[in-house]
């Protein structure tokens, strides 16, 4: 037995993505019934799904990087502490 289901995605990357099915020998249903089985046999998205940063945040990854590196930065043992130096 088979059921239907209705999508909306933009018009541009449906039809990129019927060109690359068809170069693959398949039609939409067939890869997103592939697709889906995956999901399922994984229990998850079956790839990875990554996040770029951006420059403000690969600058303050590099900050962090240097500061734990850096033995006259200043260490907190609490949170208390963090908070009383923000407050100052």
């Amino acid at each position: 037995m088979t059921t239907s289901i209705s999508l909306r995605m933009d018009s541009e990357l449906k039809k990129q993505a019927e060109e690359l099915f068809y170069s693959l020998g398949m039609n939409m249903s067939t890869a997103m019934n592939m697709f889906l089985r995956q999901a399922v046999r994984t229990q998850g998205i079956p790839f990875e799904i990554t996040r770029t940063p951006n420059a403000e945040t690969l600058e303050a990854m590099r900050e962090t990087e240097r500061m734990i590196h850096d033995p006259n930065a200043k260490r907190y043992q609490t949170k208390e502490e963090i908070l009383e130096a923000l407050r100052s």
